[in-house]
């Protein structure tokens, strides 16, 4: 009786043996699957796609609509003159949408000189951490704005092609932490027209841009182009714009000095004719408000 049972329990061991491995060796990849790190995309290193002027290494969502206000007064140094430059002001509009999660599109007019722009911007490399992650986010960016004030001779032959101008741009950026955010952006602005045969149609500079979070829902920001070649430097200034982001919700509202008075790259930074040492310098806004317009997929 003794040997019956025993057999028995031998061969229940060796029928359930193959069920009870198997979901062992499910159990153990599960928990290795789990312990190895997904590669997680970096966000939030700016709290909006321009760091100030200059494009910014973060991009909208997909299916995100940004519209944005940009808002600058005239120079202090005038005083009472003109109320410190709340007589005066220049804006830009603007919408950016964001086609994927690492390409986004805008367009936008300015006041100043009555200008239309537009842009494209991707990113190959975003920095992640985890599986195959990457320390920088690498992003171009390739834009052409089109002057459509009156011809200064409108009695000579003036073609459309002449109110072209166009900008090319690589951003290098990292988020430290929590708290810094840095980067730095070669850019190239081309004019298919200039004014003298002594200017440079192309026009060459490096900006540098960055965020100091000191708070929850605020964080310093600097925005500064480096003028290297192609300009008269007599003349024009390196654009340097400082500021305070605060976040609202789905506002992002920016206060900053400047003395640029133009809001696209070919504007600020290939005419700007103010000086922060002769205390030439501008107080502005701008306001972005997002709109989830699509869905992002699961």
């Amino acid at each position: 009786m003794k040997l019956t049972t025993l057999i028995a329990c031998l061969f229940a061991c060796i029928l359930l043996a193959p069920v009870t491995l198997k979901a062992q060796d499910v159990d153990l990849l599960k928990l290795v699957g789990e312990d190895k790190p997904k590669k997680e995309i970096i966000k939030n290193a700016f709290k909006s796609t321009r760091v100030i002027n200059s494009h910014s290494m973060e991009f909208l969502s997909a299916g995100t609509l940004d519209f944005r206000i940009l808002h600058r007064f005239g120079s202090l140094d005038q005083g009472y003159k003109n109320f410190f430059g709340f007589d005066q002001a220049s804006m830009r509009m603007g919408f950016d949408y964001g086609i994927l999660q690492n390409l986004m599109i805008g367009i936008g007019r300015s006041t100043y000189k009555k200008e239309a722009d537009g842009y494209l911007k991707f990113a190959p490399v975003r920095q992640a951490k985890g599986a195959g992650s990457f320390p920088i986010t690498i992003a171009v960016v390739a834009g052409m704005t089109m002057n459509t004030s009156e011809w200064a001779d409108p009695a000579r032959k003036n073609f459309l092609t002449s109110r072209f101008a166009y900008y090319f741009q690589t951003i290098f950026g990292r988020k430290f932490n929590d708290v810094v955010t840095l980067q730095v952006a070669p850019t190239m602005v081309h004019y298919n027209i200039v004014p003298l045969n002594t200017q440079s149609n192309d026009i060459y500079a490096v900006s540098a841009g960055g965020r100091i979070k000191f708070s929850k829902r605020m964080a310093f920001t600097f925005d500064y182009s480096y003028l290297v070649y192609g300009i008269d430097q007599n003349i024009y200034h390196n654009p340097l714009s400082v500021g305070i982001d605060i976040e609202t919700g789905g506002h992002v509202f920016q206060l900053h000095f400047s003395n640029s008075t133009g809001m696209n790259e070919r504007a600020f930074i290939t005419e700007t004719t103010n000086d922060w040492k002769k205390g030439e310098v501008r107080f502005g806004f701008n306001l972005s408000r997002v709109f989830q317009i699509k869905k992002n997929k699961k």
